[in-house]
C-alpha cells in the first residue's frame, strides 16, 4: 500500500506590517512607507511596501540609507499590539482548514492538509478569504515538503500562489538556482560558484561524500535540497527557548568599560521579562550579544557562568575582546535549562 503524498501549504502575509498600516490608512496605499526606527535612533527597517520597495529600501536595512534611497519614505513606528491582533486572525482562518497548523512567525506559517483536500482549492479560498476578512494580502505555496512550499510562496508575490505537484518536482528543483535554498547564503553561494555549482541541478551531480567534505552539515543539507529532500513534520508547538533584552545605542560606544556599565540596566529589564516565565535568574545559562559598528556581530554564551549582573559582565568582557570595534548594540539572556545549545536560539 503507498503511503499517500504530502500537501503542505506555506502562508506568508505580503509586506505585513505595511499591509496592516494601509488597511488601517488607505491614503498610504500609493505612497512609499516603511515600519522601523528612527535614523538618529541608529534604526533598522522591519518591513516595508512595495512602493518603498521599488526604490531598493528592503527589510534589515538602516533607516538612514532607507532615507538616503528614498527621500519621500514615510516611517511608521509600528503597533505590534495591532499586529499580533491581526496575526492572529490569520492564523484563525487557517486553522479551518486544517488542525496541523506550524505558525512561524507572525506572518508566517504552514499548514498540512488532508490528502483528500484540493491544495489549489484550498490556496485560493484562503487568499480570498483573508483578502475579504482582514483586508490584507498573502501568498501561499503548495508542494509535498516544507522546503519547497517556502519556495514556492515566493513565486508569485504578492498575492499570488503556486503549487508543486508531486510529478513536477523533479523539474522544478533541477532548474532552481541554489541560492532559493534556505540557509544558503550569499557567502555559501560565493563558495559553490567557485566550483561551478549554480542550481540543483549542478549540485546534484555531487556525491553526498564530496559536499559532507567540503561543507561539513552545510553539505548534507545541500545533497538533500537540491533533490527536493525534506522529511521534516509541521510542529505544532512553538517552544520558547530563552529569554533576552538588547538595547541598540544612539552613538556608538567606544570604551569597554562603557559597555560594561550597561549591564546593570540590561540586567533590571532582563529581569523583569524573566518574571514572567516559570524559571528563575539563577536557572538560566546566560549568554550575551554584540553587535558592533559595521554590523558584524558575536554572541557567547557559558553554562558554568552565573546569570547574575557579574557573570553578565565577565561573559561580556569576553565577548569584547573578540573585535577591537566601536559598538552599537548590546544585550544579554538566559536559556532554558531544558533546551540544548544547538536548540539555542538567540534573539
Amino acid at each position: 500500500m503507498s503511503v499517500p503524498v504530502r500537501k503542505v501549504l506555506h502562508i506568508d502575509c505580503d509586506c505585513f506590517f505595511a499591509a496592516v498600516e494601509m488597511r488601517e490608512n488607505p491614503e498610504l496605499h500609493s505612497v512609499p512607507i516603511a515600519i522601523g526606527g528612527e535614523s538618529d535612533r541608529r534604526g533598522v527597517i522591519a518591513t516595508c511596501n512595495y512602493p518603498a520597495r521599488a526604490f531598493g529600501v528592503r527589510s534589515a536595512m538602516a533607516t538612514a540609507t532607507a532615507r538616503r534611497l528614498c527621500p519621500d519614505l514615510v516611517l511608521l513606528k509600528g503597533r505590534m499590539n495591532l499586529y499580533r491582533e491581526v496575526s492572529a486572525q490569520v492564523m484563525a482562518i487557517l486553522r479551518e482548514y486544517s488542525p496541523l497548523l506550524e505558525q512561524v512567525s507572525v506572518d508566517e506559517a504552514y499548514l498540512e492538509l488532508d490528502p483528500e483536500q484540493q491544495a489549489s482549492q484550498v490556496a485560493a479560498d484562503i487568499r480570498a478569504r483573508i483578502r475579504d476578512e482582514l483586508g490584507i494580502t498573502v501568498s501561499v505555496g503548495g508542494a509535498p515538503n516544507k522546503f519547497l512550499a517556502k519556495v514556492a510562496s515566493d513565486w508569485n508575490k504578492p498575492d499570488g500562489q503556486k503549487m508543486i505537484p508531486p510529478q513536477e518536482v523533479d523539474e522544478f528543483v533541477a532548474a532552481l538556482p541554489v541560492g532559493k535554498i534556505p540557509g544558503v547564503g550569499p557567502a555559501f553561494q560565493s563558495r559553490l560558484q567557485v566550483l561551478g555549482i549554480e542550481t540543483c541541478a549542478d549540485a546534484q551531480s555531487w556525491e553526498l561524500n564530496e559536499l559532507v567534505r567540503r561543507f561539513g552539515r552545510s553539505g548534507v543539507h545541500l545533497y538533500q535540497r537540491s533533490r527536493g529532500m525534506d522529511n521534516r513534520p509541521l510542529s505544532m508547538e512553538r517552544e520558547r527557548k530563552s529569554v533576552s533584552v538588547e538595547r541598540t545605542y544612539a552613538q556608538d560606544i567606544t570604551r569597554h568599560e562603557d559597555c560594561v556599565s550597561e549591564v546593570s540596566a540590561l540586567y533590571a529589564r532582563w529581569q523583569e521579562r524573566v518574571s514572567r516565565t516559570p524559571w528563575k535568574p539563577e536557572a538560566l545559562a546566560p549568554f550575551v550579544k554584540v553587535k558592533f559598528a559595521d554590523f558584524t556581530q558575536t554572541t557567547l554564551a557559558d553554562v558554568q557562568e552565573s546569570a547574575s549582573p557579574e557573570g553578565f559582565e565577565r561573559l561580556l568582557r569576553q565577548a569584547l575582546l573578540r573585535d577591537d570595534k566601536p559598538v552599537r548594540l548590546l544585550g544579554i539572556g538566559g536559556r532554558f535549562p531544558q533546551v540544548s545549545e544547538q536548540q539555542l536560539s538567540l534573539f
